[in-house]
């Protein structure tokens, strides 16, 4: 061993062994540990002051429908950790318990739209399937949509088709749905739309409880009810006429078997006579002091001369208005996602060349009179006022809203203010221009042979009005003089002839 090695060795020997585990503390000055309490609790007031501080920053941040934590951030993220039915489920319960962002801004007086002579504060709405069963009604309007359609409703609670019915097309931007109508039925629903008016109210006002905004139901049939049967439809408006603004006749659902049948011309036209009669027989609400408006809603699938068939059927049927359109049963080359195989509606971008195609074909074969709602492919401010060019009144959306999330709707509105600037004019502009252009130019001949009909109607009303009370007048005469068999043969005949002679005449 080296005298190097040695000496380390007894330098070693002597030094006094460390505990393993041991930890050397250093020691604070008396003056410092007396005041580490003060120093302690004044960072802890310090972190609780920031932490407060950035929480109510983010709830104001999160509460507003425009951040974009809503669009790039969270709706991602439910998407990629659920599946598609499961994410919807939660959008409508964080609307139904208040706990989504909201549209914080007013609307612009240039996107302001009109419908039935009445103003609506903007002209985007919410297509009904997002809310089947009327619990995120306030949520939604909260989000600053003018018009909620809630549904389909079907009469009895039906639980809809198997699962998985819902599928994500994310490269096309698109759903393919076979959900079937899902509805926990009319009088679930009806508790839920009662539950929302006021204990008191002293004057008439929307169904939607909001000034410029509409509440729509859109009517179901159940799966099991029979395919030509137009009961479930008139159930619906007794039922929700009370309670809505509008009352929606959805004949065009691909999910439901024999439903888009009753789009034929013969079926259709029974079905709105049953459903107008059913409207027109309801007392004015004493929520609204009017009765519903009914709109019907189509497919876009129609070839063009089912088309002009359907807009004679709604205007003899003096049905309010018109969807146009529900999804499609078609799939374009361009799809993407393997989803596309999947049986079902598909809606998103996808579907707006056709729901384009079809509003005009309508927009050509229905008066000024009747208005028009688009939805279809609508995910921006231009693809609205692509509509409203089209002669849309209104507009609704739905994929966009699934994929974009709250804020979606406050963005298509401020994009369309800056188109409608792009073009001068403001929403109402566009489409009292398109609906000009686009309507069929009432026919003189048209106008003097409704006016002719109407005349005559009431002129046969008036004759059998004169013929009751001749009625009446002959039954008092033969009650205070007897009449021999000779006199009644010989006056029978004569009050016949002056019947006949007064139906000429009005005929004539």
């Amino acid at each position: 061993m080296s005298l190097l090695q040695k000496g380390s060795a007894r330098l070693l020997a002597k030094r006094p062994p460390v505990p393993r585990y041991c930890i050397s503390v250093p020691t604070r000055p008396a003056s410092s540990q007396a005041s580490s309490p003060a120093a302690s609790n004044a960072r802890t007031l310090l972190y609780a002051a920031v932490f407060t501080a950035s929480a109510g920053l983010f709830t104001i941040y999160y509460l507003d429908s425009r951040s974009a934590l809503h669009r790039y951030v969270l709706t991602p993220a439910i998407r990629g950790l659920f599946d598609a039915e499961t994410g919807h489920k939660l959008a409508v319960k964080a609307l139904k318990y208040g706990i989504a962002a909201k549209d914080q801004v007013e609307d612009d007086a240039s996107i302001q739209g009109e419908i039935w002579g009445q103003a609506v504060n903007n002209p985007v709405g919410v297509a009904a399937g997002f809310d089947k069963d009327g619990e995120a009604i306030d949520g939604l309007f909260d989000l600053g949509f003018s018009w909620v359609e809630i549904g389909s409703v079907t009469p009895k609670p039906q639980p809809g088709n198997p699962k998985p019915r819902v599928f994500r097309l994310e490269e096309d931007q698109a759903i393919i749905n076979r959900y079937g109508f899902p509805s926990q039925g009319h009088a679930f629903v009806l508790s839920r739309l009662k539950e929302r008016l006021p204990q008191f109210f002293t004057e008439s006002k929307p169904a939607s409880l909001r000034p410029g905004d509409l509440l729509a139901v859109n009517l179901g049939k159940n799966k099991d009810s029979p395919a030509d049967s137009i009961d479930d439809f008139v159930a619906g408006v007794k039922s929700f006429g009370p309670l809505s603004d509008v009352l929606v006749i959805n004949v065009s659902s691909p999910n439901t078997p024999g439903l888009r049948g009753l789009q034929n011309k013969d079926h259709l036209e029974r079905l709105l006579a049953g459903v107008t009669k059913a409207r027109d027989e309801l007392e004015p609400s004493s929520l609204t002091s009017r009765r519903p408006k009914l709109v019907l809603k189509l497919a876009p699938d129609l070839e063009e001369d089912q088309l002009i068939d359907i807009a004679d059927v709604v205007q003899q049927a003096k049905i309010d208005g018109v969807i146009v359109s529900n999804t499609t049963i078609q799939r374009p080359k361009h799809l993407v996602n393997a989803n596309k195989q999947e049986i079902g509606g598909l809606s998103g971008p996808p579907v707006k060349a056709y729901s384009l195609k079809a509003l005009k074909t309508l927009r050509q074969h229905l008066p000024e009179s009747i208005p028009l709602i688009g939805c279809g492919g609508i995910s921006t401010g231009a693809d609205a006022l692509e509509f409203a060019k089209a002669g849309a009144s209104l507009v609704q959306i739905y994929t966009s809203f699934g994929y974009d999330g709250v804020g979606t709707c406050r963005r298509i509105k401020d994009e369309l203010v800056a188109e409608l600037k792009k073009e001068g004019k403001s929403w109402n502009e566009v489409v009292t221009s398109a609906v000009k252009q686009l309507s069929p130019v009432p026919s003189p001949l048209n106008e003097e042979i409704k006016k002719g009909e109407d005349a005559v109607s009431q002129l046969v009303a008036e004759a059998n009005y004169l013929k009751n009370l001749l009625e009446e007048a002959t039954e008092n005469v033969t009650g205070s003089e007897a009449k021999t068999p000779e006199a009644e043969s010989v006056s029978k005949p004569s009050e016949s002839v002056e019947l006949a002679e007064v139906q000429a005449s009005v005929v004539a």
